[in-house]
């Protein structure tokens, strides 16, 4: 129940943006005196509606995101109000290029906002989810890892590369040892916590077993561990420019985690700054987004998930579900951080210079400027708006590119979706 409770939040929040993004076109159009018709959330058949002033606001059938209607956003196109809005001076086209820039950029600007009113709670009400000291966690298994890679050999993202069938067995595998087992002494130390575990387990040898003692659904055992000697950066080194040889059993441990609350002040500082990193990294996963076509297709057919792949509505809404059902309200700033990054992704992805997306409009209307301007200089006349019609080939090819895309990331993520355990 939690979990489409959380699902059914993350996808509630996400409508929300999109009719934020929506609000935020039609407000500054009305702010710079154009006219609003319509507003609405959802398509498809009107289930309700009201009108205020000139403006219809309301509900449709379908809540798959929201639309607002501004007199002469489509030069050429027919509209009732067109002829009274453009004796009024009213219309989007007959305002200044800066005005209509504003009001394209309106929408992706008001996700930013949104990622700032998001995670000024996550920080403030809820607190970054942070993990404990080592010296101040006890040593519970985590998991057991099926091998011991004998050198420091990582992956790109700084991860001990993948077993082979040349790697020794764990000692811990060997053991019998288990999830949520607490250790609680190795040979002649007494394990008060994982900081003390990490230096016993240096202490030892690897060439004789040792006893190592730990606790099951409350009853003490113990066993017997012969260590593996691998390569490995010395404790509290920051990187790996030095290897010692390092006694290793083959466990991670068990992460506790608290979570650490900011003041109000603290958490707007801390808002602003998120939402700038979130700024930079958007930008470069959007750059990554034609190479992850490849890593997506081979999650299709089985393959493992990267972590680092893009996820669509469906993805986010179902680890919104998981954090809610694992965490509750604990993992509310999580929730939020999420909710409020995949905004940045939707304004910064808006702002692409591609028809049909705002971005797009922008880049047509500076576009006509330009040549309006070039052809003022050489004494021409003005060539006038750019001819739709001759968009729309390359408008479709874009929407099938993107709808393709939009398919195969939800598709992976029904069959092989990113799970945060």
């Amino acid at each position: 129940m939690s979990y489409t409770i959380g699902v059914v939040l993350f996808a509630l929040g996400l409508l929300i943006s999109v009719c934020l993004h929506e609000a935020g076109h039609m407000l500054s159009a009305k702010l710079f005196g154009m006219r609003v018709t319509r507003y609405f959330a959802g398509f498809g058949p009107t289930v309700w509606s009201f009108r205020r002033g000139e403006t219809e606001y309301g509900f449709k059938a379908v809540p798959l995101g929201g639309f607002v209607n501004i007199i002469g956003m489509a030069p050429g196109v027919e509209e009732p109000e067109a002829e009274e809005t453009e004796a009024q001076g009213r219309a989007f086209w007959q305002k200044p290029l800066w005005q209509r820039t504003i009001v394209l950029a309106a929408g992706s600007m008001t996700h930013l906002v949104i990622c700032i009113l998001l995670l000024v709670p996550a920080f403030w009400l809820f607190g970054v989810p942070t993990a404990k000291a080592l010296d101040q966690t006890p040593a519970v298994v985590g998991a057991v890892s099926q091998c011991v890679i004998p050198d420091y050999d990582v992956t790109s993202d700084g991860a001990l590369r993948a077993c082979t069938a040349d790697d020794p067995k764990s000692p811990a595998a060997l053991a019998g040892l288990e999830q949520g087992d607490r250790i609680t002494r190795l040979g002649t130390s007494d394990i008060p916590s994982y900081a003390a575990f990490q230096k016993a387990v240096r202490e030892q040898p690897t060439d004789q077993a040792v006893a190592l003692t730990y606790v099951r659904d409350g009853q003490e055992s113990t066993t017997q561990v012969t260590l593996v000697n691998t390569q490995r950066p010395p404790l509290g080194a920051t990187d790996s420019s030095s290897l010692v040889a390092t006694p290793t059993i083959g466990i991670q441990n068990q992460t506790e985690v608290y979570n650490d609350r900011y003041g109000f002040v603290d958490s707007v500082g801390q808002a602003f700054k998120t939402t700038g990193e979130t700024l930079v990294s958007g930008v470069e996963a959007i750059t990554r987004l034609p190479s992850k076509i490849s890593s997506l297709w081979n999650a299709l057919l089985g393959g493992e998930r990267s972590p680092d792949d893009p996820v669509s509505v469906v993805g986010a809404s179902r680890l919104g579900g998981e954090i809610v059902q694992t965490s509750g309200l604990q993992g509310g700033a999580t929730f939020l951080s999420i909710l409020a990054g995949l905004n940045v992704f939707l304004g910064l992805f808006n702002l692409l210079p591609l028809p049909p997306l705002d971005g797009g409009h922008i880049a047509v209307a500076w576009y006509e400027a330009a040549r309006r301007k070039l052809a003022l200089r050489r004494q021409r006349p003005d060539p006038g708006p750019v001819d739709r019609e001759k968009l729309i080939p390359l408008t479709l090819a874009i929407i099938v590119i993107f709808g393709a895309f939009t398919l195969l990331t939800v598709s992976v993520d029904v069959v092989n979706p990113i799970r945060l355990q």
